[in-house]
């Protein structure tokens, strides 16, 4: 009998200690948020003079993990420009928005604007700030 206890207490401890060394990746599932406002920068006549307002229902996308540009999750943002990403784990995020190319290098083409992100810690929020979209 006490053999049979000893491996069951074996056991238990081996998958203890594999499911606590288990790291999971960064996505959904999680207790933390990222956020930001998108502003619109529209453009009255090109470069100088222009207004600025809350980007309104301009799609945000997220990447879980910054190896690769594969879209994981998107969301749109609010009347205010705000957006924001919830539910997500430790881990690092790419989020991104498209915008009109002000450089003209491909001009009527739209080009991405992405931040890097990280959440180090459960429950907590990065707040982004301000990313930036044009319209000419």
């Amino acid at each position: 009998m006490n053999g049979i206890k000893s491996l069951h207490n074996i056991l238990l401890a081996f998958m203890l200690i594999t499911l606590s060394s288990c790291d999971k990746e960064p996505g959904d599932g999680g207790s933390s948020e990222i956020r930001g406002t998108v502003v619109q920068r529209d453009y009255i006549l090109f470069p100088g003079i222009y207004t600025d307002g809350p980007a309104q229902e301009l799609d945000v996308y997220i990447c879980y993990g910054t190896d690769d540009n594969a879209v994981d999750d998107r969301t749109r943002t609010s009347f205010d420009g705000s957006f924001k990403f919830s539910g997500l784990r430790k881990g690092d995020y790419r989020i991104f928005i498209y915008t009109e190319d002000t450089a003209l290098t491909n001009y009527g083409n739209q080009v991405p604007v992405q931040v890097d992100a990280r959440i180090d810690k459960n429950h907590s929020e990065r707040n982004l700030g301000v990313l930036m979209t044009h319209a000419l």
